[in-house]
């Protein structure tokens, strides 16, 4: 099938051409938010266009964007794909190494930076980046030096003094499907990133199937708080702005709560660790309250779960359950709404696995999540759920036009015109990446259901996922702890976690050496990793060690074992790698008390 019509930046445009004053992004300035009309949006977008044609950059060349989200995102990501370039985000957090890697082997020729410090982890490794030309920086007050690679993005928009008005037209009139849109550097299981690379098609085709999913037009508003650097928010974001509707940037994460009740959302993409926080914050408030209101509670809940099953099943509720959930609804339900603004129609949730207990109770509330399944290599969403008859355990019924199986080992396959066109400049794992039918390995273990709901009941591949949805690689984390000879080995816990942990087995040999010299006194081992000294030691150890990596990437918590994992005990294979199910299911306990509170180190 075709998807010319759905191409992304032909529909934008046409978007431009109709909703003229009708506000088309907002952020937030000071304490106000302010819009952006269509008609200014696509006078930027045109105004960057022509900046970068004067510049040089050719069909398909690569620009990057380093940043936290704001309306300058977009504009340089849609100007860039108006001209037939390729945009490549790199994530806000990223150290300097790993922007470095991504600029080199994405060759990008212009890099967009947001903030101070995207801005100075960019600079410092300009110069091992032989194909970069270019620094601009997106947002005012950010300290230049004097560096002449480096400019504003007032500065570089002004730069044309004969607009190549012409080419820019000639580039919107050949505006391809096959051309690549975006690289997305996704973790492997080492460590390197692989630039996933994704064509207007992918795009196109996911345009398509979220219209027949989906009901969204120029009357929603969505709150993009998401980082735009993954695919996620990123696809969704394309969706609100192909249908019209207005996209709300959220540049500070800190300010969810007055986000939602300033501009009221109608629909937003969240993690799962976003509902997390909302459901225990609601209970713990609820446990505190005097019995009459947490009875109160329970039964407006109930009462809700039972309007949603109704809902589900396709079943009409009796008359006394409408009147009681009317009831329930402006007593109690209401008002946990109003936490998320009031006004959600729906609200995509993806990235990882949400716990059935908590998509049960935001249905019972009346906010419709809708869970979904993808991958950066999917062009984000392969399944979710429908809003009548999902099963709250699985991740949903396949996307129109994903073809979803069961492979060898249960592992779950994709094939459709949504899955990506390989790893850039990696033959090798692209071709690993897919059966001999052209069918992605997800990595994912699962089953479908006779109604098409899809379940995942393990992973297959190494490759982690906190619930907040970053991935962690943990042989590269394991292993830049691992080299200090205070420890033998290390375990990372992150898949649907809130952060990463770590089950950690101590050298004792060091260990011992190190609590004689201090003249620590203890009685076995067991004694020794406990004390405090020993503790306050290595805490400092892996807090020093983890520097070069990712804020996400880093142990926040780790616990310590008197014995070592071995491979009598089922714990490692015959060569040495550790069996992560069996681990996780014998330390349980040990696992649970280091995400029982809260709390963690910054």
């Amino acid at each position: 099938m075709a998807y010319i019509d759905f191409h992304i930046v032909k529909r934008i445009r046409q978007q431009l051409g109709q909703n003229g004053d009708r506000v088309a992004l907002k952020y937030k300035s000071g304490d106000a938010w302010q819009g952006i009309s269509w008609t200014e949006f696509g006078v930027q977008l045109d105004s960057l266009s022509l900046a970068l044609l004067d510049h040089g950059i050719e069909v398909q060349d690569k620009i990057g964007i380093f940043a936290n989200n704001m309306p300058n995102w977009t504009v340089a990501d849609l100007a860039s794909l108006q001209i037939r370039a390729v945009t490549v985000p790199i994530y806000p957090t990223n150290t300097a190494n790993q922007a470095g890697y991504i600029l080199n082997n994405a060759d990008v020729r212009i890099l967009f930076v947001g903030e101070q410090s995207q801005f100075d982890a960019a600079v410092s490794v300009f110069d091992q980046c032989p194909k970069l030309e270019l620094i601009v920086t997106m947002s005012e007050g950010i300290d230049l030096g004097q560096y002449g690679f480096a400019c504003t993005w007032q500065e570089f928009v002004g730069r044309p003094q004969n607009p190549p008005e012409a080419q820019l037209q000639q580039r919107l009139a050949e505006a391809n499907l096959d051309d690549l849109l975006t690289l997305i550097y996704t973790s492997g299981t080492t460590g390197q990133p692989k630039g996933v690379m994704l064509d207007y098609r992918n795009v196109a085709s996911q345009l398509e199937g979220h219209d027949k999913r989906l009901t969204l037009s120029h009357n929603d508003v969505s709150l993009c708080f998401l980082p735009l650097s993954h695919v996620f928010e990123r696809a969704w974001s394309f969706y609100t702005l192909y249908r019209g509707a207005t996209n709300c940037y959220l540049q500070d994460t800190m300010q969810v709560r007055e986000a939602l009740s300033d501009i009221k959302p109608t629909v937003m993409c969240a993690v799962p660790r976003f509902y997390e926080k909302i459901f225990s914050a609601i209970h713990d408030k609820v446990s505190k309250a005097p019995m009459t209101k947490k009875l109160l509670f329970t039964w407006a809940v109930n009462m809700g779960a039972k309007m949603s099953l109704c809902h589900q099943e396709g079943r009409a509720p009796s008359f006394m359950l409408r009147k009681f959930h009317q009831l329930a609804d402006s007593m109690v339900l209401s008002k946990l709404r109003a936490l998320l603004g009031g006004q959600i129609n729906f609200m995509p949730c993806g990235g990882a696995k949400l716990d059935e207990a908590i998509g049960r109770f935001f249905h019972a509330i009346g906010i419709n999540i809708k869970l979904g399944y993808g991958m950066t290599e999917t062009t984000a969403t392969v399944s979710c759920w429908a809003d009548d008859c999902f099963h709250p355990q699985s991740i949903g019924i396949s996307m129109p036009g994903a073809e979803v199986k069961i492979g060898t080992n249960n592992e779950i396959l994709v094939r459709g015109p949504m899955v990506m066109r390989g790893y850039y400049k990696m033959p090798k794992e692209t071709a690993e990446s897919f059966d001999e039918l052209g069918f992605l390995k997800t990595g994912d273990a699962g089953h479908i259901d006779d109604e098409g709901n899809v379940f995942i009941t393990d992973r297959i591949k190494e490759l982690m996922k906190t619930s907040g949805g970053k991935y962690i690689a943990p042989q590269l984390v394991e292993g830049t702890i691992g080299k200090d000879h205070f420890f033998e080995q290390v375990a990372i816990i992150a898949d649907t976690r809130k952060f990463v942990s770590a089950l950690i087995v101590p050298c004792f040999d060091s260990l011992e050496a190190y609590a004689k010299e201090l003249n620590i006194k203890y009685q076995d081992r067991i004694e020794l990793i406990k004390h405090h000294q020993v503790v306050e030691m290595l805490e400092r150890r892996v807090n020093d060690l983890q520097k070069e990596l990712a804020k996400f990437e880093q142990v926040k918590k780790f616990k310590l074992l008197p014995k070592a994992f071995s491979m009598d005990a089922g714990e490692l294979t015959p060569t040495q790698k550790l069996r992560r199910k069996v681990i996780n299911e014998k330390y349980q306990d040990e696992i649970e008390e280091m995400y029982r509170d809260d709390v963690v180190k910054k």
